[in-house]
């Protein structure tokens, strides 16, 4: 059977691509190497490491944050493999939807190994080491990144001990210490879920800041957030060595601009220094098709390689790593394969740290207005000063918003707060369309809301707030 199109990989990019493909009447095959779909993200990453995130919050809230609230309990007890259940309980009911997805869309998916094999062909080989040999009119390389581990450092991950990611999701006792290498988003949540459970963790990161991509002010504030937490930092330290010690492991480092080198023993090491493409046995060398220096897949803007009938999408090629920027590509690839204008507006494309508080953002920071020469104007509003944070002691945190200083237009939006991964999105609808602050900041917004501080902020922007 000759398809209109593979897909290799179904995490987030690659299984929204195969739907959108399959609802506009192509004909779609997906091939996936794990025994169930949904990639990194529904599996290891991004769903199961939220099921935590929210479990050990509610952990951490019934045993220090509700007798204020006038909620009297006794001392909570923590059930770790009952919490790890519903993590699991999550990530199947989310797999379990995207296999069922499949079905209703007539897609064919095939459990195996792909490979690029000739124009127009590619290879399925199962765990018996059968092969079948799939035609096929157009490709799509959906096929996610790996964790990146510590350049120029050799270390043995074992996911007991010394783990990655996907170790950091599955202990079977929490630390009583914990040294996360790496101050990213992935380090950060999940060492959020370990302190919260009553490790005590060290973050040891290379740059002089935390969050090191996201608006100076909001990467300053966070971390003194996290540090009354109860996080300790390391920051200008470059990690020379992680290895195990006894029962544990060990990290060394030295500060980045020299001197002398430090040791920071710990029941459990976290490597989360990011992720690379992951693009091994793709057959895509052999095929011709074009790598960047950082191993990515180069495409134009069309997300199309060099080679005709092979396209590209998600974590393997330019971009950030992110699994919404792989939806909005997978969409955009089926569009175009099917003679549609698929597009993704890049400048608009929202990130989040699912901490507590969250950490959002979307489009530019002052950082990067100040490097590009635009004029801007900057406009904050605390949750300090609105009604329902008060309400639910909930007021750490600001929103902040960037707009050009001549015509008002939105540039950036910032936030640190509860909901803030929500709240983000009113600001990315109104830069999609082009809005300004005063167009924000003169909608009206429900009260009392956490919402109202974007409002606020907004109108801080164009002119002044009103309650500040």
């Amino acid at each position: 059977m000759a398809y209109d199109l593979i897909v290799i990989g179904t995490g987030p990019g690659g299984y929204v691509c195969a739907i959108k493909a399959a609802q506009l009447g192509l004909k779609v095959g997906v091939i996936e190497k794990r025994a169930t779909y949904g990639g990194t993200c529904l599996n290891i990453g991004c769903i199961p490491s939220k099921a935590l995130l929210h479990a050990s919050e509610v952990f951490h809230q019934t045993a220090h944050a509700i007798d204020e609230l006038g909620v009297e309990v006794s001392a909570p007890t923590l059930n770790l493999d009952k919490m790890m259940a519903h993590k699991d309980a999550t990530v199947k009911s989310n797999v379990d939807g995207v296999a069922f997805l499949f079905k209703k869309n007539k897609i064919d998916a095939f459990i195996g190994t792909g490979k690029v094999v000739g124009t127009g062909k590619v290879s399925v080989t199962n765990d018996k080491g059968e092969e079948q040999i799939l035609e096929t009119k157009n490709i799509v390389i959906a096929t996610g990144s790996d964790v990146a581990g510590i350049p120029g450092v050799q270390v043995e991950i074992d996911e007991m001990v010394i783990v990655s990611s996907t170790g950091g999701i599955a202990l079977e006792k929490v630390p009583a210490t914990m040294v996360v290498v790496g101050g990213g988003v992935i380090g950060l949540e999940l060492g959020s879920v370990w302190q919260r459970l009553g490790a005590k963790v060290t973050v040891v990161e290379y740059l002089d800041t935390i969050l090191g991509g996201m608006d100076g002010d909001v990467s300053k504030q966070f971390q003194r957030m996290l540090a009354k937490q109860g996080f300790d930092f390391k920051l200008g330290a470059k990690v020379t060595g992680v290895e195990k010690a006894g029962a544990g492991a060990k990290v060394t480092f030295e500060p980045a601009k020299g001197g002398d080198a430090m040791t920071i023993e710990a029941d459990v090491v976290l490597i989360a220094t990011g992720r690379k493409p992951y693009t091994d046995g793709l057959g895509l060398a052999e095929a011709g098709v074009i790598m960047d220096k950082r191993g990515r897949i180069e495409i134009d803007n069309h997300f199309l390689t060099n080679v005709p009938g092979i396209y590209a999408l998600g974590d393997v090629v330019r971009g950030p790593m992110l699994a919404h920027k792989a939806e909005d590509e997978g969409v955009a690839v089926a569009e175009i394969i099917a003679g549609q204008a698929g597009h993704v507006n890049y400048d608009v494309i929202p990130g989040v740290v699912y901490t507590q508080p969250e950490v959002a953002s979307v489009g530019k920071t002052e950082e990067e207005l100040k490097a590009a020469g635009i004029a801007y104007k900057v406009g904050k509003f605390p949750f300090t000063a609105n009604g329902r944070a008060r309400a639910m002691l909930a007021t750490d945190g600001f929103v902040k918003i960037l707009a050009d200083k001549e015509t008002d237009r939105v540039l950036g939006g910032h936030i640190i707060g509860l909901g803030a991964g929500d709240m983000i999105h009113e600001i990315a609808v109104l830069m999609e369309f082009g809005g300004s602050s005063e167009d924000l900041g003169r909608t009206c917004h429900a009260h009392p809301t956490m919402s109202e501080a974007v409002k606020e902020a907004a109108m801080a922007t164009f002119f002044k707030p009103i309650h500040m």
